[in-house]
């Protein structure tokens, strides 16, 4: 184990020397990162609302347990954004703590995890705060976003990598020591015992089959790497006004970080139910190349008509978001009918089971990708009428 701990500890290093002789440059605004915000946001309202969990193709599931489908690179993409938009947004404070930006740290925090509650809490009739689920989505970032805001504000570049570090080592730790015989598996794992102990059974998700919160505490943890690690990005992007160098930095930051968490996969595995470390490393990896790729094909070699959807979705991420969420609660808990057998039928299913499988008859799992393309469509539309009226909400 002390081995492999020094060994992540090298790697994890020379990734930080990478970027020690960065001098930042005048700020840059890249039409890729709007467009990687954009598809992130349509592909996590894709996997959310098929029209069936029955009938989905394995690439727009999760993982079981360890590993990775390219649905679990959604929300650490997502993440890893948000720590990109943190550096661009902290720039105005000349990068420095102040009782100003404390104050709007603290205040988005809060704000973004009552969203996330009552979320959760919707519709409000016919519910038990007994049974309401704390965590969730958007109360992780929450408290992702306070967390890495108020590290990568008051500390040098540099000491976010060691701080990282850290985290991720410690995290490992905690897990191989405090867990059971298998400490990553599904019942064996510490994070449940902390959530339980914090939040309490009634307030856990349960969709695993047992208490075990995927965005549970303690996971939470290295989640907040995963948007440290978005904010060096946003550091490497501002540091670079020619934009075929940053690229290549940006690939070898990713290449170099991915292969890093392959390794330490053999002893800690991918897995993004207790986001282990070398799935922040992974995840954060893959978006590094991806953002990479992004501006290779969009600001370098101008290739950006296609862009217009996504940035449609960019421009308005966590609104856009809420309201998918709102409206797949709607089609289920809201608008509903009863039968001829007096048996309640509800608006989500129907319209899966009626329209789309009625479309494609004998393709349950091509009619539930449509049904939830079409989800994908109408918050497009939502968009859309914020962008063309210049309506951007920032939570």
């Amino acid at each position: 184990m002390h081995f492999y701990m020094h060994i992540a500890h090298k790697a994890l290093t020379s990734i930080n020397r990478m970027t020690q002789n960065i001098a930042p440059q005048k700020n840059q605004r890249l039409l890729a990162l709007d467009v990687f915000r954009g598809m992130t946001i349509a592909f996590m309202i894709l996997v959310n609302t098929p029209g069936s969990w029955s009938h989905v193709f394995p690439p727009l599931l999760h993982a079981s347990w360890h590993g990775a489908t390219p649905t679990d690179m959604v929300f650490p993409f997502f993440i890893f954004i948000v720590g990109v938009s943190m550096f661009f947004s902290f720039s105005k404070f000349d990068q420095g703590l102040t009782s100003e930006l404390t104050k709007k740290i603290i205040k988005r925090t809060i704000t973004i995890f009552m969203i996330g509650l009552l979320l959760n809490y919707f519709p409000f009739f016919n519910r038990s705060l007994d049974t309401l689920r704390i965590m969730g989505v958007l109360q992780r970032i929450a408290l992702v976003y306070g967390a890495a805001s108020l590290i990568c504000i008051s500390v040098s570049i540099q000491s976010i990598w060691k701080i990282g570090t850290g985290i991720l080592l410690t995290y490992w730790g905690l897990l191989y020591w405090l867990g059971g015989a298998e400490p990553f598996s599904l019942e064996g794992n510490i994070t449940t015992a902390v959530d339980l102990a914090i939040l309490g059974e009634n307030h856990i998700y349960k969709g695993f089959g047992i208490p075990f919160d995927p965005e549970g505490l303690l996971s939470t943890l290295p989640a907040i790497v995963t948007a440290m690690f978005g904010y060096l990005a946003g550091y490497t992007v501002q540091s670079f006004n020619d934009k075929n160098l940053l690229v290549k930095n940006l690939l070898l930051i990713g290449t170099s970080t991915v292969l890093l968490a392959l390794v330490w996969d053999t002893v800690f595995p991918i897995n993004k139910p207790i986001w282990s470390s070398s799935y922040v490393l992974f995840a954060g990896g893959i978006a590094c190349i991806t953002l990479a790729l992004l501006i290779e094909i969009i600001d370098i070699r101008g290739y950006n008509r296609w862009t217009k959807p996504f940035i449609v979705f960019g421009m308005n991420p966590m609104i856009i978001f809420v309201f998918s969420g709102v409206l797949s609660k709607v089609m289920v808990y809201i608008i509903t009918w009863k039968d001829a057998e007096g048996e309640t039928v509800r608006f989500y299913r129907w319209c899966y089971e009626t329209i789309y499988m009625g479309a494609f008859p004998n393709q349950a799992k091509l009619a539930s990708l449509c049904f939830a393309m079409t989800v994908v469509s109408i918050c497009w539309a939502f968009g859309y009428v914020l962008y063309r009226k210049k309506i951007f909400i920032k939570v």
